[in-house]
């Protein structure tokens, strides 16, 4: 499933962390929205250009490809975080305690090993793209700067998943009901209204 989680802080070293990582995966997030925004203005300017006087913008399709990677790869640290990406917690849902934090340990680990292996192949991609000069087929764009911004992206979903298996840590050594650092699933009707505050950027912790 998918839904906006609780996120506890409180003064500990790792709550700091946490929180200053954060902003800088808020920015990231921004960014990407920002990117899906300019793209929107974009394609209605070509629509009425095309429209209006059979002008397109040069390159259009090209601009398009290169700012995918910007909106699909800048906010994934942040939906992490959040606990906002889809999942199957049928399982895990089901149990409490030190079972939940240790299967939640695991998949995490796991998770992060997969980052580390898409951001080592990322990269060489970004390198080779750069090395070779490869660029866009209409107006020739470079694809390195689109494709260095995978390897950047997943770098910060790393140090979340680092974070948040020291968390994991934590709450299994201390037996912890409601750790710091780690998205917490609620019942259906506070996801809800977490859901619905947040676009209005309301904070959702306690």
């Amino acid at each position: 499933m998918s839904n906006i989680s609780i996120v506890k802080e409180d003064e500990t070293k790792l709550s700091r962390i946490d929180i200053f990582i954060f902003k800088f995966e808020s920015w990231l997030n921004l960014l990407g929205g920002i990117t899906i925004f300019l793209l929107v203005m974009l394609t209605a300017l070509n629509v009425l250009g095309r429209w209006l006087f059979n002008l397109p913008i040069t390159g259009y399709i090209d601009w398009i490809e290169q700012a995918m990677a910007f909106f699909a790869f800048l906010g994934i640290a942040y939906c992490q975080r959040l606990g906002a990406h889809i999942r199957m917690d049928i399982f895990i849902g089901s149990i409490h305690g030190r079972k939940r934090w240790f299967s939640e340990f695991v998949s995490t680990l796991l998770m992060l090993c997969v980052t580390l292996l898409l951001i080592y192949g990322s990269s060489l991609h970004a390198w080779r793209a750069f090395d070779i000069g490869d660029s866009s087929m209409d107006i020739g764009l470079p694809t390195w700067p689109a494709k260095l911004i995978v390897p950047l992206a997943l770098s910060f979903l790393a140090v979340r998943l680092f974070i948040q298996l020291w968390a994991y840590v934590r709450a299994i050594k201390n037996a912890s009901s409601h750790p710091v650092a780690i998205p917490l699933n609620e019942d259906p009707i506070t996801q809800a209204e977490l859901e619905a505050e947040a676009p209005l950027g309301k904070n959702n912790n306690d």
